[in-house]
């Protein structure tokens, strides 16, 4: 991989230095070189989607955009108003009103959510049913915050944000505002592992209390009126400096026991900020801005997507470009509003801001690389991010993202030294990252019941549910019919004249039932047999429909036996045709099957597949090999195996910016001595198994 990337980048350079030289040479003679926009981002990747909207808009109307730079929020307010940026979509009032001094230079342009941006409290609905919690004020009582104590010290744990997030300081205030201090505990530290083990929690049954946001993915998760409930506060408190105690009471609110409901917070309005010089320098772009308006529920929909595997820069880079199209009707009346003679443009430059101390880990959950439970990081990674921490004389400081997005962001703006935590290495990502030499190469396998589990009653059971599930149900019932049809027209012309089927009825249409089974059946005894010549007709028709009956019921249990005897003995991708395989929803798996024409079952989590695979609705799952070996080796042990050698492979690399290459050489170096000393052999058979 490293020879690789250094021959590449003096081509790239090349190559760079060609397409732009006649563009440079142009502006140069014509003194036509389009206007800059130095844009920002905030830390919180759920709104970089709107961010890249705004990016986009602002190419269109002809400017080009320095950044977006992503920066905390006190860093942007204070370059905005020095004028070292011009302003992002990330701005949040009334909450970050306190964060603008009067006399700045700065101001609020448009409303891109109108009090959408919601912020509370919330627990469980199953216990706040139970023990009737409605109120933050509840939780004074010992008994009801018990009921939330994870750690065991006695007090809740009221799940809230990060230090440096504003929210911070006003969950704070809330707990000493209502005597909460000896009660509840406001847990803090990276808001999405902490949310992903509060969802965890919920899932096993246990009860929950967080803080949260909208918009924000976690309502998609914990759904208020459904999954949990909000918890309405005492009375309206905010801590000085805030504005808007008159405004914390919303009406329809689902989930929240009162109408209004006193959540504690103000609506926000989510808003452009830009600092007013360059406003006033560019009429255009503050009428562009005026007008910009995001369906809340578009930005939730987007949310959900990159928690749900579309986290790349180039998703998000997407997720704008489809909602631009989508919109292009109201996104040309803004654009025509903001500048009458604003055209498209065919090419954009811009890019991401890059950059005894321990080594800043930004992870993302992904078993078996990195594993959050208990406030405490494990994993392959985790480990070898320990190991290659000692091999540098370094601790390790880890944090966890949502997206790999937000990954390669935190290490080129130099938030985070380096990133972990099965991230692949793609021609892609390394556009704008660097990675260490491949720390592993994998693939996708294939996952199937083992057979140690396979008993004579299971077959017996999988033989029943082939049989229930072919055409053979229907064809019996075929059958009974034309045997019903066909003993009462043998009775009905031989009963007078043949004592072979007697004259009562209920006698004679049970021996005429015999005749129809054994004639049909071609088997014939003998022991009755038709005299009339209408009777010997029907027999000679009834032969003859009988041959055919048989032959579909011996084709119909062989095509379905042998469907069966496909789907049990999958060792390898080419016998996956004809089975009923499920992958996660856009991963490696789908696109991989697809390509051999078989239309999986999608799920959209990997945990889901595996009980798919447990009830037998699924004969076996596809997916990144690391991942399904890890549930083989331990959760599924005994019940599940992989099968046949991996495929499609895939190569995991620890990501470093691009201009670190001393870094990049230094975790180089470790992972040779890692992998030299035996270390890593240890460590990938501690995880994935020894390699037979």
């Amino acid at each position: 991989m490293l020879p690789r990337t250094r021959t590449a980048l003096p081509i790239v350079l090349a190559l760079s230095f060609l397409l732009l030289a006649p563009l440079t040479a142009l502006t140069q003679e014509e003194d036509t070189e389009p206007p800059v926009v130095r844009m920002a981002r905030a830390t919180w990747d759920t709104g970089w989607f709107q961010a890249e909207i705004y990016r986009l808009l602002l190419n269109r109307l002809g400017y080009r955009v320095d950044g977006p730079r992503t920066m905390e929020n006190q860093q942007f307010y204070e370059a905005v108003a020095d004028g070292e940026v011009d302003m992002w979509a990330n701005g949040w009032f009334p909450l970050h009103g306190p964060l603008i001094d009067e006399g700045d230079r700065v101001d609020l342009v448009g409303t891109q959510v109108d009090a959408g941006a919601l912020q509370g409290y919330f627990v469980d609905r199953a216990t706040a049913d139970e023990f009737d919690i409605t109120n933050l004020g509840d939780l004074t009582d010992d008994a009801i915050a018990s009921l939330f104590d994870i750690d065991g010290d006695g007090r809740a744990d009221l799940i809230g944000c990060n230090v440096e997030w504003t929210c911070a300081e006003t969950i704070d205030h809330h707990v000493a505002e209502y005597d909460l201090e000896a009660t509840v505990q406001h847990v803090q530290g990276d808001y999405s592992p902490l949310m992903h083990e509060t969802i965890r929690r919920f899932q096993a049954g246990k009860p929950i209390l967080f803080y949260t946001f909208t918009p924000n993915w976690t309502v998609g998760e914990l759904v208020p009126g459904d999954d949990v409930v909000w918890l309405e506060t005492p009375y309206p408190s905010l801590p000085p400096g805030y504005s808007g105690d008159d405004r914390t009471e919303v009406s329809g609110l689902d989930g929240c026991p009162a109408e209004p409901c006193q959540i504690g917070w103000p609506p926000n309005d989510i808003r452009a900020v830009a600092n007013r010089e360059f406003l006033d320098a560019n009429p255009s772009v503050r009428r562009l801005l005026e007008q910009v308006h995001i369906p809340l529920d578009d930005i939730l929909d987007q949310n959900a997507r990159m928690v749900e595997g579309e986290g790349d820069p180039a998703d998000i880079r997407r997720h704008a470009e489809e909602w631009v199209a989508a919109n292009e009707g109201t996104v040309t009346d803004w654009l025509t509003a903001s500048d009458p003679d604003a055209v498209p443009i065919s090419s954009v430059l811009g890019g991401l801001a890059g950059g005894g101390v321990p080594l800043r880990v930004a992870v993302r959950a992904l078993p078996p690389f990195v594993i959050y439970e208990n406030r405490t990081y494990g994993g392959f990674e985790i480990e070898l991010a320990e190991l290659i921490g000692a091999q540098l004389g370094r601790d390790i400081d880890v944090y966890a993202v949502d997206t790999v997005a937000k990954q390669i962001d935190d290490v080129a703006r130099g938030a985070a030294d380096v990133a972990m935590g099965g991230v692949a290495i793609t021609q892609a990502r390394e556009e704008s990252i660097n990675f260490s030499l491949p720390v592993l190469d994998t693939g996708l396998t294939i996952l199937v019941p083992t057979d140690a589990e396979e008993t004579i009653w299971s077959r017996i059971a999988g033989f029943l549910r082939t049989i229930a599930g072919s055409d053979l149900p229907w064809l019996l019932g075929v059958f009974a019919l034309a045997v019903l049809v066909s003993a009462h027209l043998i009775w009905l012309s031989e009963r007078h004249t043949n004592p072979d089927f007697a004259e009562p009825y209920a006698q004679g249409i049970w021996d005429s039932f015999y005749w129809s089974v054994v004639t049909m059946s071609t088997v014939g005894y003998g022991d009755k047999v038709a005299r009339g010549n209408t009777g010997r007709v029907l027999a000679l028709v009834w032969i003859a429909a009988g041959t055919l009956v048989f032959a579909t019921f011996t084709a119909a249990i062989a095509s379905s036996l042998a469907v069966e005897e496909i789907r049990g003995d999958i060792t390898g991708p080419s016998d996956l045709p004809g089975a009923r395989v499920v992958t996660v929803s856009g991963s490696a798996g789908q696109t991989y099957l697809s390509s051999l024409g078989i239309g999986p079952v999608l799920v959209d989590d990997i945990a889901e597949a595996y009980e798919l695979l447990d009830e037998g609705s699924a004969d076996a799952v596809v997916y990144d090999a690391p991942v399904l070996e890890f549930h083989a080796t331990r959760e599924g042990d005994g019940e599940v195996i992989t099968v046949g050698p991996d495929f499609e492979s895939v190569h995991y690399g620890v990501v470093v910016a691009q201009g670190r290459v001393e870094l990049r050489e230094e975790v180089n170096l470790a992972l040779l001595a890692i992998i030299e000393s035996g270390a890593y052999d240890q460590l990938h058979d501690k995880w994935f198994g020894a390699e037979g």
